[in-house]
């Protein structure tokens, strides 16, 4: 009886997965919808823009096959070649500046409201409120808080007496790009403390308890035990932050206008982009416009892909 229990138990094992294989193609009709969408709205114009960048347009009208010309005119040719490389640099700067104020603050900020009792959702949810609200809002409002004539962030300096700090923020190309730093810092930050603070609360307590119990300190905790286990959820953050500064242009957009004023300091890859599709005046702007989309595209895959395997790798060293 004893051998014939574990028999049994392998049968019915066999057939439920015979049972769920028969429900196959009833499981790929609920995964059929979501995959025509992908096709449709992500897939198709990618592979659109793909292979309009190999052809030469007049407006509309696709005319013959220019190999690679459109990218050999983006990465040489005036005024493409400057404003490329001026607007990537500004994406890195917003990825470096999400890294250092979104992300780690993010991390600090979960860290402080882990242990908060009925205060933790409240305080949640403050933070993430901007989060849930559209960019091009946000960078409006800032906007209008940050003008030198009537904002509010202005008088307040200068009615506390700190008139020398009432700066043309948006007006100074040494100060633009970094209002749109902090401007984009404020508005993700709920996300990473969101997800810092799931992570967080998946961490055993008992861990944490041991190590105390050894004599480990609060910091030698945070980061010998809390940090390496918080490894997946930091990768996962990277890589979405680093998408999305890439990808920016609704707060840059809205704060500094299509051009990236003042004089171009404020410019990003997006920007340019739309620039380069519907306001260059240039015949051929599909072809140019679609191999920046392609460069661009490719640059994010493959950093993407590399920050994944970096983080499985230290992930798997540490466990």
């Amino acid at each position: 009886m004893a051998l014939t229990l574990p028999v049994r138990r392998r049968e019915k094992a066999r057939r439920t997965r015979t049972g769920i294989a028969l429900t196959t193609p009833t499981a790929l009709l609920f995964v059929l919808p979501a995959a025509a969408l992908f096709a449709v709205l992500i897939l198709y114009p990618m592979l659109a823009a793909l292979s309009y960048s190999f052809f030469d347009w007049q407006g509309t009208k696709q005319g013959g096959f220019a190999g690679v010309a459109n990218y050999v005119t983006l990465l040489t040719k005036e005024p493409y070649a400057s404003e490329l490389w001026n607007a990537f640099g500004h994406n890195l700067l917003l990825f470096a500046g999400a890294l250092v104020f979104q992300n780690s603050l993010g991390l600090g900020i979960a860290t402080l409201l882990h242990r908060r009792g009925r205060t933790k959702r409240f305080f949640q949810t403050i933070f993430a409120l901007p989060y849930l609200v559209s960019p091009m809002v946000i960078g409006y409002l800032w906007s209008l808080m940050l003008s030198p004539l009537f904002g509010p962030i202005n008088a307040i300096l200068r009615g506390v007496g700190l008139e020398a700090l009432a700066l043309p923020w948006l007006g100074d190309p040494n100060l633009a790009i970094w209002v749109i730093v902090l401007v984009s810092a404020w508005q993700w930050i709920g996300f990473p403390i969101l997800l810092y603070g799931a992570a967080l609360g998946g961490i055993p307590e008992e861990i944490e308890e041991a190590a105390a119990l050894d004599g480990a300190t609060a910091s030698k905790r945070f980061r010998y035990i809390t940090l390496p286990m918080l490894t997946p959820t930091i990768g996962i953050i990277t890589v979405l932050t680093f998408i999305g500064s890439m990808e920016s242009m609704a707060i840059p957009f809205a704060l500094a206008g299509s051009n990236g004023a003042p004089a171009g300091s404020t410019d990003v890859m997006m920007l340019l982009f739309y620039r380069t599709a519907f306001e260059s005046g240039n015949p051929n702007s599909i072809g140019v416009s679609s191999a920046l989309a392609t460069v661009l595209f490719i640059f994010i895959m493959v950093i993407s892909v590399v920050i994944t395997s970096t983080m499985r790798r230290a992930e798997r060293k540490l466990f």
